[in-house]
Order: C-alpha cells, then structure tokens, then sequence
C-alpha cells in the first residue's frame, strides 16, 4: 500500500476515537444498583471475557456505546454505500447465496464424479482442490509427488486432466471456483483451453481462481518463485483476464488460510485486506482503471465459531473495503465498491474426537456466514479431521446449508442482525483493530515488505502460541477434547486415497507424452521463456499456448524456476 492519500490510515484511527460512544451514567448506575448485588448474593465469580481479537466483551451494550451518526454514516441499508447491510438491494430474497463444496481427490475421473454427484443434490457452483505436486507446480511422475498423487485433492498434471474434471460439464452454464495459487496462471490457462475447445466464448465463463499468493508466503507455504515474481504473473493475469475473460475473478484474496495458521479474526480480516489493497496498486500500476478491474477481485473468508465476531468480522470488511477504495483511491461507480467473498467454515475447530460434534459446529458457523452477507459458502464435512470427505458426510454438509436456506427462516429479512447494538459496535471495533494494522503495515513500506520480514508471520504465531496456552490450560473451552471427553473412542469410516489414483495418473501422463507434438512443446515454452525474460510482456497468452500444446504443469513451472529462480522465507525470532 503506497499510500494514494498521506497519513491515510492513521487520520481513520483518529475518526474512530473522535466518533466512539461511551457508555452512559444510566449503565454505571444499572451496575452498581442492579448487577452488583445480584453477583453478590448469587455468588457471581466475575472474569473477563474475550473473544479470538482479544477484544474484550462487555455484559451489555445499549445505543450509548455506537458512533455518532452510526445509522446515517455507518450503517446505512442494503445495497447502498458503505454496503455494511449487504452489497445487494434484496440479498438472499433475490438469490440465495451459492452453495459451493470444495471438492477434489484422486484422479480428474474420481473428482469428476464427485462434482456431477454434488450437482445432482442441489450444489450450484463447482469448486476444485488439488493436490499437494499441483499445489507446487510438480508434475505426477516427480519424485516428490510419490505418496501424494490424489490425496489432499485431485491431480493435474497436463490439459487432458483438466478436460477429464470438467468433463460433461457445461462451462457456460456453471461457475467454477479453484483453489490453486502459485500455478494459478497455468491452471486458469487449462481452464481457458478447456473451454475454447467446447466451443464456450471466454466473455461467457465465469468463476474464480485464488491466485493470491502473499497470504501463501502469510500463511499457506506453497510458493514456486519469489514474491516478486508471483506477482508479476498475478499482474499478466489480471490484465489478460481484464481484457479478454471479464466474468472471470482472477484474485481470490484469501483470509481463509490466515485463520487457519492461527490468526485471530481481527488479523484474518486486516491481513486479508492489505493483500487486497496491494493488488489494487497493482492493477493501478499496471494501467489499470480500478473502477474497471475491482470488480474481478474476490475475497475468500473463514467463519469460525465465535458466532457474533464472525459475523461482525465480514460486516465490517464489507465496509471498510468501500470505504477505502471511494476515499484513497477515488473510485466512484458503486458496484466497484462491492466486496464479494465466498466462505468457508472453519477447518482447524473441527476435532477427531467425537466427530460427529463437528456438524453443529459446522452449522453455527455456517450461519454466521450466511448472517454476515456472504455471496457462496462451502461447509465443512464432519470426517474433515480424519481425512477428505466421504461421500456421505460431504451430502450432511450440502444439507446443512440447504436447510438453513429453506427452513429457518434466515433469508427472509435482509441482515436480521443489524441494529444490535452488540453486533455493532463490535463491528466498529473489528473495523478499527484493522485500520492499527493498516497504518503498522504502511509504516513499514506496505504488505510485501511485512511478509518479506516476517512481520505479518510473527504476528500470527503469537495469537496461535496464546490460543494453545489457553486450551492447554482449559481457559478455552473444545467439547470432547478438553471437556466432556470420552475414552475408547471408536475410529469411523474415512473416505481412503488408494496407490491406484498415482498408477492411473502415471499411465496417463506418460500417454499426454507419447502422443504430443514435442517440436510444438518445445516452441511454446521457449517462446514462453522470452516472455518472462521480458517484464513488459504479458505472460498469459504464451501460458495458454504451452498449455493447448500438452506442455505439462511442471515443464511449464520449469520455465519460471529457471527465469525467477526460488524463494526462502525469513527465519522467525
């Protein structure tokens, strides 16, 4: 973050604490004539509560405790700036949110199935996982892929495995998320080829890549090239896509990942957002008009299982996304204002004993996504702490959202929540627990330079490190693991990843080999070398040749591994 306006973030810090309410003489007096006396003969034991921001919570709350003029300036109504009650008019009467289980194992014929099969019982959107060699740009037959062929999702290592994941699926028709970062510009190339060849025009396909690759150096751990250079593909992409594929979100910024390494969600929400705003620069860099490209960027966010912090957590991103692209960098058209985001409930909550626990966790989070405004939702299998889902547990969790949708009556009024005067106010705190990461980050020259540092990495550690004491010690309470355990726990069928998956992909690949046109091989990814030599070249229509010409995953990452070389993160003290 640059800085479009100076002294930016911390003139916000200072609107905060000018607009802050405080609470009122009638609440002291309710203290001490009502609740004190009542603790007393009750023999309250009072302590302090918090939640995951260390945020400190109070028994009550009341209007006393909002910011001046926070229905007019902060709150407003839904589909109207600063979007805190949604980015559409009528939310979730218009169009439910989309229900998109993150699906991926085995061989591209084994998730295929999976994906017709979640098609067939009500999902409407498809979203892909890949396994550990695709994640990090190695293909099948690469001595660090053996034993992880199809485990942790599906194997990609040339065109033809992602003609056989999308295979009978109309690409016109669906919207395809994948969950895939530092190959992203060769994965969405694939993606590109699969549906020139069924004939689909590129204005017509629509979906999102995650591409975001600072919270992997944050968070995730699975880079290929130096931060410099990632970026640098992100930037092609975004102008490719930009320019040639406009209903295709070629960044999906990721909190998800962040909360999972450990995070609080203040950090989840300010870390998520200052890799956004670097990729605004980015585009602005580029040539890019943000009003025109803002709208391709996504959010992908974590819903955990502290209920009203979630909920206020993706509330106050939606509004200080707006914000900050209206004021610093002067976006004007309200639709660029928009925060889109998917969600994914919480993984690192759920346990392996007594698993079945994990579905009302699950469900607590998953409404607490959908009262937070979020546009499509994956939730969680209750067996996702043994292993990938089976195909009965991931139905139980299609089910959740779908009986949330049609039988609770959630949906029926838009933000249900707003106006609490809890809810609120702890969306303001959230918001402002953000903006101190803001202006932290921009003291130290912006986001990339606070994870080439291991600012950001510290950061989070810290948080993990405290969380753990507090398990450890029982001050934070996990049913079945700390509390209301059980011995004797009888293990429950897992969905299990045979060697045939590797033998198959194997076979498979030797066979891309076989029968490609080597000379074509060889020119595409030299012409594809000159590129990257080039900075000022744009990247992905030489990615997308290779790619039609049955170059391999890990041939083409060869290419970058030789122009970028590889990257080493900073050692944490």
């Amino acid at each position: 973050m640059d800085g479009v306006k100076e002294n930016y973030w911390e003139n916000k810090l200072s609107e905060f604490r000018e607009a802050s309410g405080k609470k009122g003489d009638r609440i002291g007096k309710w203290r001490k004539d009502v609740l004190e006396p009542w603790n007393s003969r009750t023999k309250y034991e009072d302590r302090e509560y918090s939640n995951s921001s260390s945020i400190k919570i109070d028994e009550i709350y009341t209007s006393q405790d909002l910011r001046k003029n926070f229905e007019d300036k902060y709150l407003g109504l839904p589909g109207t700036y600063p979007f805190t009650r949604g980015i559409y008019p009528n939310m979730y009467r218009g169009k439910l949110w989309t229900m998109r289980m993150f699906s991926g194992f085995g061989t591209p014929e084994d998730t295929n199935k999976r994906l017709k099969y979640l098609i067939e019982h009500g999902e409407s959107g498809l979203s892909i996982a890949f396994d550990m060699p695709t994640l990090y740009g190695y293909d099948c037959d690469n001595k660090r892929a053996d034993g992880e062929v199809g485990r942790c999702g599906v194997n990609v290592s040339s065109l033809r495995d992602m003609e056989d994941i999308l295979s009978g699926i109309d690409l016109g028709e669906v919207s395809t998320s994948m969950t895939i970062n530092a190959p992203a510009a060769v994965l969405t190339a694939m993606y590109i080829a699969v549906a020139k060849k069924q004939g689909v025009p590129l204005d017509r396909i629509s979906g999102t890549v995650q591409a975001d690759i600072l919270k992997e150096y944050i968070a995730q751990k699975e880079w290929i090239y130096p931060p410099e250079a990632h970026l640098r593909l992100i930037r092609d992409m975004m102008v490719y896509c930009t320019k040639n594929v406009p209903k295709w979100n070629y960044i999906s910024i990721s909190g998800y990942h962040i909360r999972e390494a450990g995070s609080s969600a203040a950090q989840e929400l300010a870390f998520t957002l200052a890799d956004g705003f670097h990729y605004v620069d980015m585009g602005i860099d580029a040539g890019l008009d943000p009003a025109e490209f803002a709208p391709r960027l996504s959010f992908f966010f974590n819903s955990s299982i502290n209920f009203f912090e979630e909920i206020a957590k993706l509330r106050a991103a939606r509004r200080i996304w707006a914000t900050v692209l209206r004021e610093k960098y002067g976006v004007r058209n309200e639709r660029s204002l928009y925060l889109r985001f998917h969600t994914q409930t919480s993984g690192y909550t759920l346990t392996w004993q007594q698993p079945l626990n994990n579905i009302v966790r699950t469900t607590i989070e998953a409404m607490a996504a959908v009262l937070g405004g979020t546009q499509s939702l994956h939730t969680n299998s209750y067996d996702e702490a043994w292993a990938l889902p089976s195909e009965q547990a991931v139905k139980v969790a299609l089910r959740t959202q779908q009986i949330i949708a049609e039988e609770t009556g959630i949906p029926d009024t838009i933000d249900p929540l707003g106006g609490s005067y809890y809810l609120e106010w702890l969306t303001d705190r959230m918001e402002e627990e953000a903006f101190k990461y803001f202006s932290e980050i921009e003291k130290m020259g912006g986001i990339l330079q606070a994870v080439k540092t291991g600012y950001i990495q510290k950061e989070i550690a810290a948080t993990s490190y405290r969380r753990q004491i507090r398990i450890e010690q029982g001050k934070e309470v996990m049913v079945g693991v700390n509390k209301y355990a059980e011995s004797n726990e009888k293990p429950i069928n897992i969905l299990r990843i045979s060697r045939r998956a590797q033998k198959s992909q194997l076979s498979k690949l030797l066979s891309v080999k076989q029968e490609r046109d080597e000379k074509k091989v060889m020119e595409a990814l030299s012409e594809l070398e000159n590129a990257l030599r080039n900075p000022e070249e744009n990247s992905m229509p030489y990615i997308i040749r290779a790619v039609e010409s049955y170059a391999t995953l890990e041939e083409i990452s060869n290419v970058g591994r030789n122009v970028f070389g590889g990257w080493k993160e900073p050692v944490l003290v």
